[in-house]
């Protein structure tokens, strides 16, 4: 005589699911993205991941785009603020924070260039700001160039990280660089006559190198350069 069947648990023998929350969703995020990739950070892979469906993730996220922005405000809390408050000078403790913002984004693939779009605007995110500007506060910046000052300091940061971990995932970065360092030391004296011969500066200095040149130079600049008088309400999308 065959055995009989198992009876399935009822639903209320089963364990209660834990109540979706926003925190909990992000949380989720954060460890598919360390697990399988950023580009796996999909709503109906976080459903999966809940044991929901995706149209309740909705109430909590409005968007992928929005999950990403939570996300990367989350791996903002791993950015190194000590130098704020440490001594020296002033530029070099705003390149310190910003080292450790884009190594953050380089440790983690795909999450620097989200970060090229991303706005997130959580408590790390908040937390950083508020160091780089009381860095330039320190620095003599003035308040309105600050607060302009630290939003292209932030680009030029995660543009250089994006590019830097595009490039060590890329299998044809080598093949890439030949082309591009033969272009430049072949170029025509007659076509390009500002590019030829300058291969070498062209293409001098190391990634770190060219980033700190680059934020010297915002630095440097940045008080002497005035912020154009409002021509109406701000229009950022």
């Amino acid at each position: 005589m065959p055995a009989a069947p198992t009876p399935r648990p009822s639903r209320r023998e089963r364990p209660a699911k834990p109540a979706l929350t926003r925190e909990g969703i992000v949380a989720a995020a954060v460890r598919v993205l360390r697990a399988e990739g950023l580009q796996r950070v999909t709503m109906r892979r976080l459903a999966q991941e809940l044991d929901t469906g995706p149209a309740s993730l909705y109430v909590y996220v409005a968007d992928t785009a929005e999950l990403h922005a939570a996300v990367l405000d989350e791996f903002l809390g791993e950015v190194d603020l000590a130098p704020v408050r440490a001594a020296g000078d002033w530029r070099e403790r705003v390149e310190a924070v910003l080292g450790s913002y884009g190594d953050v984004l380089h440790r983690h693939p795909g999450l620097a260039r989200s970060a090229v779009t991303a706005r997130p605007s959580g408590p790390h995110y908040l937390n950083l700001l508020e160091g780089l500007l009381a860095l330039l506060q320190e620095g003599g910046v003035p308040d309105d160039r600050a607060a302009w000052g630290v939003d292209v300091l932030l680009l030029v940061a995660t543009a250089s990280a994006a590019e830097q971990s595009t490039r060590a995932q890329s299998p044809h970065a080598g093949d890439e660089w030949s082309a591009l360092t033969g272009a430049l030391e072949n170029a025509s004296p007659r076509d390009h006559p500002h590019v030829a011969g300058r291969a070498g500066q062209l293409l001098s200095g190391t990634p770190r190198q060219r980033r700190t040149w680059i934020l010297r130079m915002l630095l440097n600049g940045m008080p002497e350069t005035p912020v154009p008088r409002p021509e109406g309400p701000a229009e950022r999308p």
